[in-house]
């Protein structure tokens, strides 16, 4: 299993990335939280990597931390969670509120999340809230840090960031009236998601 890439970063389109190891292309997805914290394309990169192997594919997916690659997994082990929704929870809610939400029993603030109704919430409440402790307090909010500028961006950040969104699971027009609502002036596509994701969790 690859538990660990180093490299060159080639590409980040959200959510997926690429990573030069010594002429080898490792294609992988990878949370907002991890994409905040991505360096400059073409710059060195180190991340820690969950490996999936289906019977169809072999997918590898990518986090900035030891920390959040463990609440990932912690994610994906309960029923009903898959790696797509593991994904889409740690972009839409920093792992510290999260962590805080399960703690108290908050499952209003678990549903706002594509992909987590009631029954999903609860799921999470129950099987996580003895599980997570210290393993997610090195996931402070160094984690949603100001996003780095995407160097050479051919597309349009705005139509990049409502593809993004609905890549992480939100509908078409759902993601289109959350990046409308954001002042995207001037602003690339890692900060407009941000924006966009931010306000869904205040709203």
């Amino acid at each position: 299993m690859i538990g660990r890439i180093q490299g060159k970063l080639l590409s980040k389109q959200p959510p997926q990335l690429l990573v030069d190891v010594h002429g080898v292309g490792y294609e992988m997805e990878a949370p907002m939280s991890t994409f905040y914290q991505l360096p400059t394309v073409g710059d060195d990169v180190v991340l820690h990597t969950h490996m999936v192997v289906r019977e169809d594919a072999q997918l590898l997916y990518a986090f900035a931390s030891i920390g959040e690659r463990q609440l990932f997994r912690d994610l994906i082990r309960i029923n009903g969670v898959g790696p797509k929704l593991g994904l889409t929870i740690l972009s839409g809610i920093s792992a510290r509120d999260f962590a805080q939400a399960v703690q108290l029993g908050d499952a209003a603030a678990l549903t706002g999340l594509p992909g987590v109704g009631k029954k999903t919430a609860e799921r999470l409440i129950v099987e996580l809230r003895d599980k997570l402790g210290d393993e997610v307090a090195p996931l402070t909010d160094d984690a949603t840090a100001a996003a780095s500028v995407v160097a050479g961006q051919q597309h349009s950040p705005v139509s990049d960031a409502v593809s993004a969104l609905t890549a992480l699971g939100y509908k078409a027009q759902e993601a289109s009236r959350m990046v409308r609502a954001v002042d995207a002036a001037g602003l690339e596509t890692e900060a407009i998601i941000k924006a966009a994701l931010q306000g869904t969790v205040k709203g």
